[in-house]
């Protein structure tokens, strides 16, 4: 294929998404204009109840390089998502349910009548009593509109720790078992790293789904997402405005071109909006403190808004991947 790659015989990944306008190649960069603010991420910062061995993120019991955003920084952000027909609202980490907050920044999305999505892992953060009964109270007040998606990385024990560490598939399980024993909208998200067909895996996960009696679709794949790796270390093709029609995909159909995240750094005054929850991160990408100030955004990595995909996870995650978290 055609995709922009290095004119080099041995190209140093490093040689590759320095320039936001052009490829290595010289070939113009592609760039994804936000169609529609369909979800808005809020990160509720970086610090976790465990460290995986591959998390995009680098979360752990020490990474706070996001610290804790709070309920009144979240609030402006839901109101101007609010005025622009934004659908959703995401809490991701980290881990959110370490956030004091996240209770009642769940609460302050949900009654601003989104629907909102939580990515955790379901263990022991999430299954504090006072938790539990906070999410219930939420689940009750709010139906059909808060949905937990958890991270599953297989659906077999060996290989879930193998990512998560020892003793953390069972402890999953429970918090898995519990929310569909009290009606809670669910999701699982596995991951692609294991040499498997997508067959093979939804047919795994469905044994187990069966097994446990979770009200999961394991051939929805929004309900059983198997995202692909992102750990920056193979020299992945960079993508010019050819690979569109060469690898049959829209602009549209990327994350950045309906979602945006909100951040917020250490030591840092305010929080900023990113394009995205693969990149939180790199300074470069900042698109201001508002919304509004990210649909104009220009320079660098931005034209006028639109996202130049100078970033290798834009490349394998989304382009080449076909992954999403929204």
């Amino acid at each position: 294929m055609n995709i922009a790659t290095s004119h080099l015989a041995n190209p140093s990944p490093r040689a590759k998404f320095q320039d936001p306008d052009s490829t290595l190649k010289g070939e113009e960069r592609a760039r994804v204009p936000l169609d529609r603010l369909e979800t808005l991420w809020i990160n509720t910062g970086t610090l976790c109840n465990i460290t995986c061995r591959n998390c995009y993120i680098e979360s752990s019991p020490s990474n706070d390089r996001l610290v804790y955003i709070s309920a009144a920084e979240t609030r402006a952000f839901l109101d101007e998502a609010k005025s622009l027909s934004t659908r959703e609202i995401g809490f991701t980490g980290g881990e959110p349910f370490l956030n004091p907050d996240m209770l009642e920044m769940l609460g302050d999305a949900l009654d601003r009548g989104f629907q909102v999505l939580v990515l955790t892992n379901a263990m022991l953060p999430m299954q504090r009593p006072a938790i539990k009964k906070a999410l219930l109270a939420l689940n009750a007040a709010h139906p059909g509109r808060l949905t937990l998606r958890i991270s599953l990385d297989h659906y077999t024990q060996e290989l879930h720790e193998t990512e998560r560490g020892a003793r953390t598939f069972a402890v999953t399980l429970t918090g898995l078992d519990w929310l569909a024993a009290n009606g809670f909208r669910m999701a699982i998200a596995g991951r692609t790293c294991w040499n498997e067909s997508d067959r093979v895996s939804r047919d795994g996960y469905a044994a187990l789904i069966a097994g446990r009696g979770w009200a999961i679709d394991p051939e929805d794949t929004q309900q059983l997402l198997l995202l692909p790796e992102m750990d920056g270390q193979h020299d992945v093709p960079e993508v010019s405005t050819g690979c569109w029609k060469i690898l049959n995909r829209k602009p549209s159909e990327m994350m950045c071109a309906s979602s945006r995240m909100i951040v917020k750094r250490k030591g840092a005054e305010r929080p900023v909006v990113v394009p995205c929850t693969l990149l939180p991160y790199e300074p470069a990408f900042e698109m201001g403190s508002t919304l509004a100030a990210s649909t104009v955004a220009d320079g660098g990595m931005f034209d006028h808004g639109a996202v130049k995909l100078c970033h290798v996870h834009c490349a394998k995650f989304c382009v080449l991947g076909g992954g999403s978290c929204s």
